[in-house]
């Protein structure tokens, strides 16, 4: 089975970057499911009801979030209509949403996407260990296919629940960093890592923010509201290979495309 992990997808921009790019991938490669990490598809924070709905338009099945997935307060309500939405498992469970989110094939099989939010150098929240440990436990055996999206900035954290999810589900994606890293690889128990999927979004920027901002504000010191930058798009992914068997992964590998649309 073919998987797609797309990485955040920064506002407009990075939602031009998925319609060009993914419908062309998922025939080409023969792309059986694709997830995508939504948590800045609304103008760089955030999401909204009908921008998910946009992105499904262009082939996407399932959706993960991460810390800006409140930015916009309709949609805290709103991701309860969401069952394709998985929000971090390890927030509270007083917030609404789900930390799972699962897609199912006509055939009866089924994909599970797991969000997790990670604690160093973020936002409080529960432990992601153990918030995934839950989901997995709550997941039928039916389930083969499991991706876990961790949003996190450290790559040491990220690296840590690879290594204690290995074996237990097929593929382990970092999000959040919008930096695409060269880490790929199969652990060895047959779970597919990387530490960082990267970003759909403005090319010539700064984690998709003009960089003439983000560059004054490092030398000012002064706060800036950010504005997305415009010019060629860039589409970051990973392909995974997985056996819907065992739901072993067989392959990993980097997607990046660079366009001006």
């Amino acid at each position: 089975m073919k998987l797609l992990c797309i990485g955040d997808i920064v506002g407009k921009p990075g939602r031009e970057a998925v319609r060009h790019f993914l419908p062309k991938l998922i025939e080409s490669r023969h792309i059986d499911f694709v997830l995508a990490n939504a948590e800045n598809i609304a103008h760089g924070k955030g999401a909204s009801l009908r921008l998910l709905d946009e992105l499904r338009d262009y082939g996407v099945h399932l959706f993960t979030m991460g810390n800006h997935t409140w930015r916009r307060p309709e949609f805290v309500n709103a991701i309860n209509q969401c069952p394709y939405v998985a929000r971090p498992a390890n927030y509270t469970k007083h917030a609404p949403g789900q930390g799972t989110a699962l897609y199912r094939f006509a055939d009866g099989r089924q994909v599970a996407a797991i969000n997790l939010q990670g604690r160093v150098f973020m936002e409080p929240t529960d432990c992601p260990f153990a918030a995934v440990d839950r989901e997995l436990e709550a997941l039928p055996e039916s389930v083969t296919i499991k991706i876990v999206d961790v949003h996190a900035e450290a790559t040491s954290e990220k690296a840590a629940l690879a290594w204690y999810l290995d074996g237990k589900c097929t593929a382990v994606v970092g999000t959040h960093t919008h930096v695409q890293t060269a880490d790929e690889r199969l652990l060895f128990k047959h779970t597919a890592f990387i530490s960082d999927i990267g970003m759909c979004g403005p090319y010539n920027s700064i984690l998709g923010v003009q960089k003439e901002m983000i560059i004054d504000k490092l030398v000012t010191g002064l706060p800036k509201k950010w504005e997305l930058a415009g010019g060629p798009v860039q589409f970051n992914a990973v392909l995974v290979d997985a056996d819907p068997q065992t739901g072993k992964a067989k392959s990993i590998e980097r997607i990046r495309e660079v366009e001006d649309l």
